[in-house]
C-alpha cells in the first residue's frame, strides 16, 4: 500500500472529530476479560523460566516481531542480520551473521524505545524520530522522502493496492495542513490516559495514528510500535512475548480490512477494538504455548543431563524440543539426520539407534520407515 497522486478517491476523510470516538465496552467486556485472562497466563508461565531460557525466548520473540511488521509493508528482512542484532542488544549468545543495515538496526531501536522508555511521554518529537531511524538514508526504496517531520506534501494521501494507475484506493487520510492539529489532539489524549483499559486503547490508539497517517511512510511500522508501548506501559518486559505483529500478519488481509471498516463507518468503532483484543488474546496464547515449550525442553534436558551425546545428537535432539509435539513433521529419519548433520548414513543411523537405548527417543515403524520421536511424555 502507498501513496498515489490519483485525484477521484472513493473514500475519504470524513471523521474531524476522532476524539468523540466511541465503543459499546458491554460488547467488547467479554473480549477484554479473555486476552487479560491469557496475558495473565503468559506473565504466571514466564516467573517459572530461568533467566537464560527466558532471555532466548524473548530474542525468537523480537526477531519474529521485527521480521513480521516489516513484512506487513512488504518488506523482507534478513533473518540473520535482525537475529545478531537482537543477541547483541539483550547480551544472550553472539549469532554470527552479516553486518546489521542502518534500516533494520534503525527498526530494533525504536522497538526497543517503545518497551524500555514505556513510561516517557509520546511526543511530536519522538514520533519523528521512530520514523527517521525507519530511513537512515532518507530514501523509501528509490524515492526521497520527508523523515523525521509530519508530511507536508500538497497531493492527497491515499492507502492503495494494486499496479499503478489502476489501483484500488482503500482511504484518504486528512490533509497535511491538518496533521499537526490532528496529532496534537491525537498525543493529548493518548498521554492522558482517558482509556483505562489498556487493550482498547491500543485498539483505538493504532486506528487512531493509522487514519491520520502523519508520515509520508512508516506510518504502519510506527503505528504498530505504538501498540508495543502500551502493551509494554501494562505487562512491562514480558510483553514482548506477545507476538501482535506477527499475529497480524497472520491476518492481513482482514487486519486491513478491519482498519478500512472503521476508517469509514460511523464513529462507532466496537467492530474493530473486538477484532484487536482477540487478536491479541490469540497471541497472548500462541505466546503461552511457546513458554510451554521451552519449560518442556528444560526439562527434557534436565532429565537427560547424564546422557553423553555428540554435537550432532544434540543438535538434532533441539531441532526437535524447537519444533514442539508434532512439529517435525513425521518425525525423525535416518536421512533427515544426514540432511540436518552432514553425517554419513551408517554414522546417522547409529546415533539415532543410541539415542533410542539411551530413552531421548522412541521408535516408530521398520526398516527403512522406521521414525524416530522424542520421548517426552504427551508429545506425538
Amino acid at each position: 500500500m502507498s501513496r498515489t497522486d490519483a485525484q477521484s478517491p472513493q473514500l475519504v476523510w470524513k471523521q474531524p472529530g476522532w476524539p468523540a470516538l466511541r465503543y459499546d465496552r458491554s460488547r467488547v467486556a467479554a473480549e477484554v476479560a479473555l486476552a487479560r485472562r491469557a496475558q495473565g497466563v503468559v506473565e504466571g508461565k514466564l516467573a517459572a523460566l530461568g533467566f537464560e531460557p527466558r532471555q532466548q525466548l524473548t530474542a525468537d520473540a523480537w526477531t519474529h516481531e521485527a521480521m513480521s511488521t516489516a513484512a506487513i509493508e512488504g518488506e523482507r528482512l534478513d533473518l540473520q542480520a535482525v537475529r545478531s542484532s537482537v543477541a547483541r542488544r539483550l547480551g544472550v549468545a553472539q549469532v554470527k551473521g552479516p553486518n546489521v543495515p542502518r534500516h533494520i538496526d534503525g527498526l530494533l531501536d525504536i522497538m526497543d524505545d517503545a518497551v524500555g522508555n514505556a513510561g516517557a511521554a509520546l511526543t511530536d518529537e519522538r514520533l519523528q524520530s521512530w520514523q527517521a531511524a525507519l530511513f537512515p538514508t532518507g530514501f523509501s526504496g528509490m524515492s526521497k522522502i520527508l523523515v523525521g517531520a509530519y508530511r507536508r506534501h500538497d497531493e492527497p494521501m491515499q492507502i492503495v493496492s494494486g499496479p499503478p494507475g489502476r489501483g484500488k484506493i482503500h482511504y484518504e487520510a486528512p490533509p497535511s495542513s491538518a496533521v499537526p492539529a490532528e496529532m496534537a489532539r491525537f498525543l493529548e489524549w493518548f498521554n492522558a490516559g482517558a482509556e483505562p483499559q489498556s487493550l482498547i486503547q491500543a485498539a483505538l490508539a493504532h486506528l487512531w495514528f493509522e487514519t491520520v497517517h502523519p508520515f509520508e511512510d512508516g506510518n504502519g511500522r510506527v503505528g504498530r510500535v505504538v501498540i508495543d508501548l502500551v502493551l509494554a506501559r501494562d505487562a512491562g518486559e514480558a510483553s514482548r512475548l506477545i507476538r501482535i505483529s506477527q499475529r497480524l500478519l497472520e491476518k492481513r488481509d482482514e487486519y486491513y480490512e478491519e482498519l478500512e471498516r472503521a476508517q469509514h463507518g460511523s464513529l462507532d468503532v466496537t467492530a474493530w477494538v473486538d477484532w484487536f483484543i482477540k487478536q491479541v488474546k490469540v497471541a497472548c496464547e500462541q505466546a503461552s504455548g511457546l513458554i510451554d515449550q521451552s519449560l518442556a525442553k528444560a526439562r527434557f534436558w534436565s532429565e537427560h543431563s547424564d546422557k553423553d551425546l555428540t554435537a550432532r545428537q544434540r543438535k538434532v535432539v533441539n531441532a526437535l524440543l524447537d519444533a514442539g509435539p508434532g512439529g517435525f513433521e513425521g518425525g525423525m529419519s535416518t536421512r533427515k539426520y544426514e540432511s540436518l548433520t552432514a553425517a554419513s548414513r551408517a554414522t546417522s543411523s547409529r546415533e539415532l539407534i543410541e539415542l533410542v537405548e539411551l530413552g531421548l527417543f522412541r521408535p516408530a515403524g521398520a526398516g527403512r520407515s522406521t521414525r524416530y520421536h522424542l520421548n517426552v511424555e504427551g508429545w506425538k
